[in-house]
């Protein structure tokens, strides 16, 4: 069965070299579908009805992802998933990947990966949107959203992709699919934080397989 995981990896990027801790289930076999996933807590940016994340089956073979499911249609509006655990709340450098599918929204079709959260009024987030065909970057500060970096590329509804985002010092790395396909440079947010998942306005984007490695 197919569980969404965070995974932290200490030390170098070399895979070879690197040794993997014990990963955390957000979906954990013993919570049913629609109950709130354990291992993350809600947060909000902007306006709106507070948050609903909740885990659900992507698959028919019991897959188990989380997705946020209010369907809020407030346009600035941006729900977050903050992971919880002692071994999440020190990251600066670090390098995160999931996997989505964007199922349903109007006003918004998109998800997310936030790092160096201090809370859900400042962070960065990369994210993907299925209705613009586009990855943008993000610096979020006191709550305010500045876009530093982005590219038009093909996001398909009901399909799943791959997004990651690589953070070392003040240069980010963007990867989707597989691919790198951006990076650029920022210096607005310093210093350790969390995780996050991220959605936006009246989003239901589907996340499995959540993976963080924790850079030097």
């Amino acid at each position: 069965m197919r569980k969404l995981m965070v995974g932290v990896v200490a030390g170098l990027m070399i895979a070879a070299s690197a040794q993997a801790a014990e990963p955390v289930e957000l979906a954990a076999i013993w919570n049913p579908s629609g109950q709130p996933p354990d291992g993350c807590s809600s947060g909000l940016t902007g306006r709106g009805v507070a948050p609903k994340w909740v885990i659900l089956e992507v698959d028919d073979e019991g897959g188990r992802g989380v997705a946020e499911t209010s369907a809020d249609v407030t346009d600035d509006r941006f729900p977050l998933c903050i992971v919880d655990g002692p071994a999440y709340g020190n990251l600066e450098n670090v390098d995160v990947t999931v996997r989505f599918r964007p199922v349903a929204g109007k006003v918004d079709r998109a998800g997310g990966i936030a790092v160096r959260v201090k809370d859900d009024r400042n962070y960065y987030v990369v994210r993907a949107n299925a209705l613009e065909d586009n990855v943008r970057l993000y610096s979020v500060v006191g709550g305010d959203r500045q876009l530093f970096a982005g590219r038009s590329i093909k996001v398909e509804s009901d399909k799943w992709h791959t997004l990651g985002l690589r953070v070392v010092g003040d240069r980010f790395v963007v990867s989707y699919d597989g691919e790198e396909i951006f990076g650029s440079v920022d210096r607005r947010i310093t210093g350790p934080g969390r995780v996050a998942l991220w959605s936006k306005a009246d989003s239901v984007t589907e996340f499995v397989d959540l993976r963080i490695e924790r850079l030097p």
